[in-house]
């Protein structure tokens, strides 16, 4: 793990990375056992991607936890990933706390069953004054309902009268989305071999480099994301413009 570390670039850090944790499902299936086991042995990547991220230093981690999608899956699922979801909150918030992360929830909070919704809130508030790193956790969430969202609440705005349709630009639109106190995504990460986005932060990672890891979550390790940092590192950024604009 030493060697890998070594090669990373610490002046050239993505800000901020994304994870879609997929194929806990299918890890499960592999090993002959239901889905839900897949989802109790998550917990273990969950940890080293924070873990590696506090190593390196980037400063925020958002991880797609749960789509709206998802709440169309069977019951006893469902069911198990709230349980889980509760679980872990409860073990982790001093964990969390200690090594001086803020966590942060985006997405229909309100959706979530009350008792892991107070939970979630309550971790919130006990982290807001931590300043070392930032866990964001996606949880009810889906990125075109958080676009029409943000429509809906600038077209009433405009209808208010608070606001002229020769305002809305990207800042005034950022800042009616669930991540407006959050930097853009530069990397974005998926585990399972899936090539696809998934309704995740779609406006957010306009830019984002993209890395498909052909593994499925529960096998995701530390050095995973170290690698993926150091092929974030190697591609050259450009925002549109020319690679003689970037080097000038």
């Amino acid at each position: 793990m030493q060697e890998i570390l070594e090669k990373i670039d610490k002046n050239n850090l993505p800000k901020h990375v994304a994870i879609i944790m997929d194929g806990n499902g299918r890890w499960a299936k592999s090993r002959g056992e239901e889905r839900t086991f897949g989802h109790k042995n998550a917990i273990s990547a969950v940890r080293n991607a924070i873990s590696a991220c506090d190593k390196v230093g980037v400063e925020y981690l958002t991880l797609y936890t749960f789509s709206t999608e998802n709440w169309n899956r069977p019951n006893d699922e469902v069911d198990t990933l709230m349980s889980l979801l509760s679980e872990t909150l409860l073990k982790e918030a001093a964990e969390l706390f200690s090594k001086g992360v803020r966590l942060h929830v985006i997405g229909e909070v309100e959706k979530l069953p009350t008792l892991v919704r107070e939970q979630l809130l309550n971790v919130v508030e006990l982290t807001k004054e931590n300043s070392k790193g930032n866990l964001v956790l996606a949880l009810s969430y889906g990125s075109q309902r958080e676009i029409l969202n943000a429509v809906k609440e600038i077209a009433q705005e405009v209808k208010e009268g608070k606001i002229s349709p020769e305002d809305i630009d990207e800042t005034l639109f950022e800042n009616h989305l669930y991540t407006k106190n959050l930097p853009p995504v530069d990397l974005l990460i998926r585990t399972s071999g899936e090539v696809r986005i998934s309704n995740f932060l779609l406006w957010q990672i306009a830019y984002a480099e993209l890395q498909f890891l052909d593994i499925f979550w529960p096998d995701f390790q530390e050095d995973h994301l170290y690698q993926c940092i150091i092929n974030y590192q190697n591609k050259e950024r450009r925002f549109g413009k020319t690679s003689e604009q970037i080097t000038n």
